[in-house]
């Protein structure tokens, strides 16, 4: 022995992570049931549906939501991920970032909001913030396989955790940032504080939550990706065969059409964006 100490995570964890299993394995079954019956069932409606009407509803949506360009962006690369053969991944991918996505903004909404108004709130939550931040993505999986064993539900956990710190920081940001003359206005002419939060605080903070919201989808996705190797389906299991097998056309293939959803999601979210400033600025 060389007398050096070393400190090892893994030392109180691990045992942390046992005790959770021991005392909350019904509570975490109840979740994994939950999350799988909820994918399980978007996965089937959609899969029902045939592509080209899939396709369709998503132009539509594209035009509503941003504008012709976009739209035609979008009927290509879900054209593309039909063509390649990879629909039933690709649709089982868009639903994992779907539920996640919703998940993360449902916790740090309400939290961003709260942090805006209370500054210990925030100082407490800066620096947990910048830990999973910093942690790389693939060791949320690692807890999350552990509790919830392979599946779609360690990625959909792993997925929340990754993707809810931009969300909730730049809420924060977005609140501190509504103007004070709004508010004091919306106090002077006796607004409650619901009426303040959601017909001035919300909509002047509205440009920097849908950039929120735009890094929480691509965070997501990478995550999603990722999560292919603890057997969450998807593009991410297409991948994850093409690097085991080496089978180079799966994984070029599987990885062109993970581009494709990325583009789409990102350009839906940014021509959000740009429509909510247009009508700001008009």
């Amino acid at each position: 022995m060389n007398g050096n100490v070393i400190i090892s995570p893994g030392a109180w964890l691990a045992p942390a992570v046992d005790w959770l299993n021991m005392n909350f394995r019904p509570l975490f079954a109840f979740i994994g049931l939950v999350i799988e019956s909820t994918l399980g069932g978007i996965n089937a409606l959609l899969l029902s549906m045939p592509p080209y009407a899939l396709v369709a509803l998503s132009v539509v949506f594209a035009l509503l939501l941003a504008n012709r360009r976009i739209a035609v962006l979008v009927a290509a690369a879900m054209g593309f991920c039909y063509i390649a053969g990879l629909w039933q991944a690709t649709v089982q991918t868009v639903t994992l970032v779907t539920i996640s996505v919703v998940i993360s903004v449902a916790i740090a909404f309400p939290l961003g909001v709260v942090a805006s108004r209370v500054r210990m709130v925030e100082a407490g939550l800066r620096p947990l913030l910048d830990v999973m931040q910093t942690v790389p993505p693939w060791v949320y999986l690692i807890p999350a396989v552990i509790v919830f064993s392979l599946g779609s539900v360690p990625a959909i956990i792993a997925t929340v955790i990754y993707g809810v710190p931009p969300m909730l920081r730049l809420t924060t940001l977005a609140f501190k940032q509504v103007p004070k003359d709004l508010l004091e206005l919306g106090q002077a002419i006796g607004a409650t504080r619901q009426a303040i939060l959601f017909k001035i605080e919300l909509p002047a903070a509205m440009p920097t939550l849908l950039v929120g919201l735009n890094q929480c989808i691509l965070l997501s996705l990478a995550m999603v990706v990722l999560a292919g190797l603890v057997g969450a389906g998807g593009l991410g299991a297409e991948v994850t065969r093409g690097l085991t097998r080496m089978e180079m056309g799966v994984g070029l293939r599987a990885g062109l059409a993970i581009v494709a959803v990325a583009i789409v999601l990102d350009r839906l979210s940014r021509g959000a964006i740009l429509r909510h400033r247009t009508a700001k600025a008009g």
